[in-house]
């Protein structure tokens, strides 16, 4: 149970830490201050918005406090995550 926990968690770090990176990447800026205004679950559906959706999904998602099932719906173009495990 604690092998499976650990993976789960260290699998969530990668997803956010790629979403930083892809964020930077688009924006040449950084996605720590936004975070701090979004929940784990708000962040976790971001990572399906494609490249040029993702900074004003972001925004948007901060402004209208978007629950994590109403930003997936907002994606127009699905950028899937077939990595997850």
């Amino acid at each position: 149970m604690m092998r499976q926990h650990y993976a789960l968690t260290l699998q969530n770090r990668i997803v956010i830490t790629e979403l930083r990176y892809r964020y930077f990447v688009i924006t040449g800026k950084r996605l720590e201050p936004l975070e701090e205004r979004l929940t784990e679950g708000q962040l976790f559906a971001l990572r399906f918005a494609p490249d040029n959706e993702l900074e004003e999904l972001a925004g948007r998602a901060i402004r209208e406090n978007m629950p994590p099932d109403a930003i997936k719906r907002a994606i127009v173009y699905w950028k899937p995550d077939n990595s997850r495990v």
